[in-house]
């Protein structure tokens, strides 16, 4: 009995405090109508330090950047500020894309369209998946109706360069889009432009070479073209230079020709010690040193100077099987993954070298993969770069 009473006398209790809850509920409300009883501020959320902010906007994607500019005045000062986007570069070194460049015409070069595509690089390695691409579309206001007919072969803090069949020449963001004209070029035909970033002046230089040897550079935010000593070697020179470690390169026979941005003076820069199977070499740029692809009728070999300027330095990264029984040739290496996955531009040994092939060689397995792309166009260049912020 006294355990049930004492479970009736909580019953009564649990009700009498319902009661009690209802009947204040009810008279807050009638006080809150009186205006007699105010409600309580809500928490306020806890403030970010003001230094804090850029410290976290540029670890964000350039896309999404972009997009917080229009938030306010704040993020778009910010974002917009060059000391910014130079901090964001330092912190993007992961963001690399690829851009292919393709082309569907053929028959008339000068009057031929390139389409664009990019893809950001882990894609690229994934064998699940066929490569999702974005097309790049090149300003109207730009081109004003001329065709894009060349992307220089390398870039630099992600601003590529071009040139449209009426002869002019421009830079190029494609993450942020924004554009820049360059003066005109005047007594140089058919030159080719390299461009590459200046550490004693803090800014960028675009370098043309025609196939004289002669040498103009153009300081961007001047209108004109300043000639400098030509290249003073006579080995032939071809193709665009590629930009590392503050000097351009141009691939020179048996030699690498260097032109010192910051003291526009010339050097050369021997190969590495070849086996005499070698047959073919070429140049480009692996995490960020110089690489050469030197390739024999079996293997192709991968080597890159660790420290620039430093001929002892001279590495062999990767043996690579040669791929004969795919028809097809290694032109040069494009970029080596985390997990030393080695990116390759290819061609068809029987084709010209506008239909270009990407294979990957995975070197702790020893095999070959074959990324597939979404579109049908035929890939003439592939180009990796990086996002950035920095406006030509």
């Amino acid at each position: 009995m006294a355990q049930g009473n004492e479970g009736e006398d909580n019953r009564n209790a649990v009700d009498s405090s319902d009661s009690l809850v209802v009947e204040t509920t009810n008279t807050q409300r009638q006080r809150l109508a009186a205006g007699t009883l105010t409600c309580p501020p809500e928490p306020e959320l806890p403030a970010l330090p003001f230094d804090l902010l850029p410290e976290i906007l540029c670890r964000l994607p350039v896309k999404l950047l972009v997009q917080l500019r229009c938030v306010c005045k704040f993020f778009n000062s910010l974002i917009s500020d060059p000391n910014f986007a130079k901090k964001h570069l330092r912190m993007s070194t992961k963001r690399h894309h690829l851009m292919l460049t393709n082309s569907c015409d053929y028959d008339y070069y000068y009057d031929r369209d390139i389409v664009m595509c990019d893809s950001p690089i882990p894609s690229i390695f994934s064998t699940s998946t066929v490569v999702t691409q974005t097309q790049l579309y090149i300003p109207n206001t730009l081109t004003n109706g001329h065709h894009c007919i060349d992307l220089m072969m390398s870039s630099c803090d992600g601003i590529f360069c071009g040139k449209l069949n009426n002869g002019s020449y421009f830079l190029w963001n494609p993450s942020i889009r924004k554009f820049k004209l360059l003066p005109p070029l005047r007594n140089h035909k058919w030159s080719l432009l390299s461009f590459g970033y200046d550490h004693f002046i803090d800014n960028y230089k675009v370098v043309a070479h025609s196939f004289k040897k002669v040498i103009s550079v153009n300081t961007l935010g001047t209108d004109y073209w300043r000639r400098i000593k030509d290249i003073p070697y006579s080995n032939p020179i071809s193709g665009h230079g590629l930009f590392v470690s503050g000097t351009v390169n141009w691939f020179a026979y048996d030699v690498i020709i260097s032109l010192d941005l910051e003291k526009e003076s010339y050097q050369k820069l021997r190969l590495p010690d070849f086996d005499n199977e070698n047959n073919s070499w070429d140049v480009g740029v692996v995490r960020d040193c110089l690489c050469v692809f030197a390739s024999s009728d079996e293997y192709w070999d991968v080597w890159i100077m660790k420290e620039y300027g430093n001929q002892e330095s001279w590495t062999k990264l990767y043996t690579i099987p040669n791929l004969q029984d795919q028809d097809l040739e290694a032109d040069r290496a494009l970029y080596i993954s985390e997990d030393d996955q080695l990116l390759v531009q290819c061609h068809q040994d029987w084709a010209e070298c506008d239909d270009m092939k990407l294979v990957v060689y995975d070197s702790k397995a020893g095999t070959l993969n074959f990324p597939v792309f979404r579109n049908n166009y035929k890939h003439t260049h592939a180009e990796v770069y990086i996002e950035s912020l920095i406006s030509p």
